[in-house]
């Protein structure tokens, strides 16, 4: 397991942007498969979106396709989620998520990954 440290999160009105980070303590952090988890309040955590280490792919939830952007910066050890267009129902708390090993495909489900992060809120007023 590693380390996992959110941020970029905040109040942003309707329609607004917002780029989530998510730093890795790992020295392997280009092998790591990586995702990004979303809980309302009330509601259980859901996919947001991923990117697998060892070819890039990526893969997205249909509510955030078109409007969020998942990136990563191996150099850095750093991920990315740029959010545009937000609106009121993208209100949740945003966790990263890692995974060591896979086979080269962004993994949607929350059991595919080890390693998480204690999550950074993002709140979007209407």
């Amino acid at each position: 397991q590693v380390r996992l440290v959110e941020s970029g999160g905040g109040l942003v009105q309707a329609g607004g942007s917002l780029r989530l980070s998510c730093v890795s303590s790992t020295r392997t952090f280009r092998t790591y498969d990586m995702g990004w988890f979303r809980q309302a309040p009330g509601k259980e955590r859901e996919f947001v979106a991923a990117i697998a280490g060892r070819t890039g792919f990526t893969a997205y939830a249909d509510s955030v396709k078109g409007r969020f952007t998942i990136s990563r910066d191996n150099a850095k050890k750093t991920m990315y989620l740029e959010m545009n267009s937000l609106k009121s129902e993208d209100t949740a708390v945003y966790f990263c998520a890692a995974f060591d090993g896979g086979p080269g495909y962004p993994f949607r489900r929350e059991s595919d990954y080890d390693s998480w992060g204690q999550g950074t809120q993002v709140t979007v007023s209407s």
